[in-house]
């Protein structure tokens, strides 16, 4: 195996074991010291087989716990001390661009093209302010699967390759057959064009990258050849809802310092999160394909989460990943409601439990066996919750229902044997844990007071700082057994091979409805009242004990509802709760951003109703959407009696009965053929009104009268969009970035 050479940064390797044996003691030691202390507090009418199954259990959530903890801890004092443990060699001074050739790839699949060209602008725009324009190309990489936010990629692409005036190149390419989802996109543009690069940055669809991160990003990998991945810390950014402002202030005030921590932990043994990250492509396309895992079942297929995988294929090679929390000017959005929060995380779950069959590969460092085993805990580690209170349910059962014995079966003794155990050490456990839980967030508040002091020093930004704290804190509550009921329920689906639907996932602000939140959350609302109920019954001390984790769930569908409400987080953000350093001093970015936002929703409005709800007769209706789209198409996808035949069926089917007689997916088959798309324009032109108007057409009187408002739409507005598309098919880049797709 190809081993790089290590360099300056041959240091840390020591550095890396002992503090990973101080971290192994400091969470296993107070582990065992707690599940004793379990021990002693469980009632003794349990049964001793029940009484073992649930101090194991706890001591491997107080691991989990205490992980957590001392992450945070060590993060901490490296803030509070300024003290940098990641020892890379220093960004190089110069660039070259003919050697450091990167690649800015963003994989999308029916996204919102608005938000997403918009912040793309807004990183385009950042590259060319910093002076890297020139070292960067931009590629978008489309998935999308339906028909109308195709034809509207196509058509924002080209007006703002317009706009950016080719400086910095932008390319799109819609992929023709999607395989292996977004790490088979990422696979494919390296196939086809990584050669012609050095380095390849991915972003998301709702990614924004500052052009003077990026090239920090560059000089740091031009300076450390034994790095294999960058990985940057984003920053949570442009949501309004109250679901959403948790999240951004929990990972502005509380972020950081967790970030600071993984990375003393991990240091060259880092993890790779799939964006908003820089990555070698050479090492990366020799070492990191990823295979079909054979077989049937929840752990076969398609590896869903890549990231994981591809850096563990990247350490395994030799080459380093590293984590910059430092390293600012990166940013990306949050799921604005609880339901799109559990869509995205049920992805995220299936994908992270085919890592305990990929964990046991020759050649994984042990560092990141243990990561994947971290990814599987943070959803499994809610199934040993929720595990752990059933058995206390039943070891409550039994207390209720069976009488204790004081004479055990073969005992010699004359007196009975008194069960001994400590109800009051409960408080003390209950205290070190929930004290576990809250401290890094009093930490992570402390660094934030001290910073935002010395930018301000204004006493009434500490007490906003401080009451979102506490408000943080009691929503998070609330919403951490709703978090817990479905990532236990998403486990167990996984585990048995069972599959679940949810949807798309939303990325606006628009609420949910309590119909929405009855749907999704109303079984686990019934559940958890039961169980409340029958908890008072056999025991009101017990009740209260399970209060907090009940209270969530009974409350879950009007918790839900407000969570996703933008008019409750912006009145919140009126009071100056939840509010994040975006918000206060925006960088040029976001407010970029924003502006080209509102500029296309603006141009939007414009176009005819039918035509923002139908892009299939959008293209089959407007002459420069037409042409453009058929001269991104380059060749049909199949010249075979059969498919030709196919698509003759379906045009007639298009022009006899109206466009609305196709289903999305024969929009999409009729997309993708040049010849349909260009007969289908003519066609749609020479209809009689009637049928003409199902179209959108403009009504005309006769064939002359049909040319001449097709030539008035040939000088509207939309010429532009033509001559963009004119001028990029001649580029020679596009050219080569079209050939053999």
């Amino acid at each position: 195996m190809k081993q790089v050479p290590l360099g300056r940064a041959v240091q840390w390797r020591g550095m890396a074991w002992r503090r990973r044996a101080i971290l192994a003691v400091a969470v296993l030691l107070p582990a065992v010291f707690a599940a004793q202390a379990m021990g002693q507090v469980l009632p003794p009418w349990g049964g001793r087989w029940l009484q073992i199954v649930m101090v194991a259990v706890f001591g491997l959530l107080f691991c989990w716990i205490s992980f957590g903890f001392w992450t945070a801890l060590v993060g901490f004092w490296s803030l509070l001390t300024g003290h940098r443990s990641l020892p890379l060699a220093p960004p190089a001074d110069s660039l070259s661009t003919m050697e450091a050739r990167t690649a800015v790839i963003m994989p999308i699949c029916n996204e919102d093209v608005v938000r997403v060209f918009a912040g793309l602008r807004a990183t385009c725009l950042s590259v060319r302010h910093s002076g890297a324009a020139a070292l960067c190309d931009f590629f978008v990489l489309s998935d999308t699967t339906q028909p109308s936010i195709w034809i509207e990629e196509e058509r924002a692409w080209v007006r703002l390759r317009r706009e950016l005036g080719g400086m910095p190149r932008l390319f799109y390419r819609k992929r023709r057959v999607n395989t292996k989802k977004k790490s088979g996109n990422v696979a494919d543009f390296c196939r086809r064009f990584g050669k012609q690069y050095r380095y390849m940055v991915v972003l998301d669809a709702d990614s924004i990258m500052q052009g003077t991160t990026l090239q920090s990003m560059i000089a740091l990998m031009e300076s450390n050849p034994q790095a294999g991945i960058l990985q940057t810390a984003p920053s949570a950014v442009n949501k309004d809802t109250l679901l959403a402002r948790l999240q951004q202030y929990a990972n502005r005030v509380y972020g950081p310092i967790f970030a600071r921590g993984l990375a003393s932990w991990l240091l060259g043994d880092g993890n790779y999160w799939g964006h908003n990250a820089i990555i070698r492509i050479a090492p990366f396309m020799e070492y990191c394909a990823l295979p079909r895992l054979p077989g049937r079942g929840p752990f076969s297929g398609d590896i869903l989460s890549h990231d994981f995988v591809e850096a563990a294929l990247m350490r395994r090679a030799g080459y380093e990943v590293w984590l910059l929390p430092d390293l600012s000017g990166s940013y990306e959005e949050t799921p604005p409601t609880i339901v799109d929060e559990l869509k995205r995380d049920r992805r995220w779950c299936q994908g992270n439990l085919q890592h305990l069959r990929i964990m046991g590969t020759h050649g994984i460092h042990p560092v990141h066996r243990t990561l994947f085993v971290n990814g599987v805990m943070s959803y499994g580690a809610a199934l040993f919750w929720v595990f752990f209170l059933i058995l206390g349910f039943i070891a409550l059962l039994v207390e209720q229902f069976s009488e204790p014995v004081y004479f055990p079966v073969g005992s010699s003794h004359l007196f009975p044997e008194w069960p001994i155990y400590h109800p009051e050490w409960a408080l003390s456990l209950f205290s070190v844990s929930l004290f576990m839980l809250l401290f890094p967030k009093a930490l992570g508040v402390a660094v934030a007071a001290i910073q935002q002091w010395r930018g301000s020093h204004n006493p009434r930004d500490i007490l906003g700082l401080v009451a979102s704290a506490v408000l943080e804190t009691l929503l998070s509550v609330l919403l951490a057994p709703i978090r817990m009921y479905f990532h236990s329920k998403f486990v167990l689906m996984g585990l048995l091979g069972l599959k679940t639907t949810w949807g798309g996932q939303r990325r606006d602000d628009n609420a949910l409805t309590w119909g929405e939140a009855v749907r999704f959350f109303g079984v686990a609302t019934v559940l958890a009242t039961i169980l409340a109920a029958a908890a008072y019954r056999l025991d009101p001390f017990y009740f209260w004990w399970l209060l907090p984790t009940l209270a969530g769930l009974i409350l879950s569908i009007p918790v839900a509802v407000w969570t996703s409400s933008a008019e409750i987080g912006r009145w919140l953000c009126s009071l100056g709760l939840l509010v994040i350093r975006e918000e206060v001093d925006p960088p040029q970015e976001l407010v970029a951003m924003h502006s080209y936002q509102a500029r296309l929703l603006q141009d939007q409005a414009q176009l005819p109703e039918l035509w923002r709800r139908d892009g299939f007769v959008h293209c089959t209706i407007d002459p420069h959407t037409n042409m453009l789209h058929a001269a991104l198409l380059r060749k049909p996808p199949s010249d075979t009696p059969r498919a030709v035949q196919r698509f003759a069926s379906l045009r007639h089917t298009a022009l006899t009965k109206g466009p609305n007689a196709l289903s999305a997916k024969e929009k999409m088959t009729l997309l993708k053929d040049p010849v349909s798309v260009k007969l289908l324009h003519v066609a749609a032109w020479t209809l009689p009104d009637d049928q003409g108007a199902s179209w959108g057409r403009p009504v005309a009187t006769d064939p002359a009268a049909a040319r001449q408002a097709r030539e008035g739409m040939l000088e509207g507005p939309g010429r532009h969009d033509e001559q963009g598309a004119h001028h990029a098919m001649q580029d020679s880049g596009v050219r080569g970035f079209l050939k053999d797709s």
